[in-house]
């Protein structure tokens, strides 16, 4: 008999990051937003389907974040901004 456990995720404010550059990478914001501890960890939390992009679950590491545009890893969602 195998047991589920649940865990449950404290929700945290929406975090916005600021870029200059027409975009950003998933793994570089994610880093940038200190929703990971590494390029590497990013790397396996995107391809574990845990990152959705503007409410799409998203496996691209090299996927382009925009002005306007979300990510949601559990307990945060970040928010692009362009200065």
């Amino acid at each position: 008999m195998a047991i589920k456990i649940k865990a449950r995720v404290k929700e945290r404010p929406a975090k916005e990051i600021f870029i200059d550059t027409e975009y950003i990478r998933l793994d570089a914001a994610l880093k940038l937003a200190d929703a990971v501890q590494s390029g590497g960890h990013a790397k396996i939390v995107i391809q574990d389907g845990e990152v959705k992009v503007n409410g799409e679950v998203c496996t691209m590491r090299g996927k382009k974040l925009r002005d306007g545009d979300t990510a949601t890893v559990p307990g945060l969602n970040i928010i692009v901004r362009k200065r």
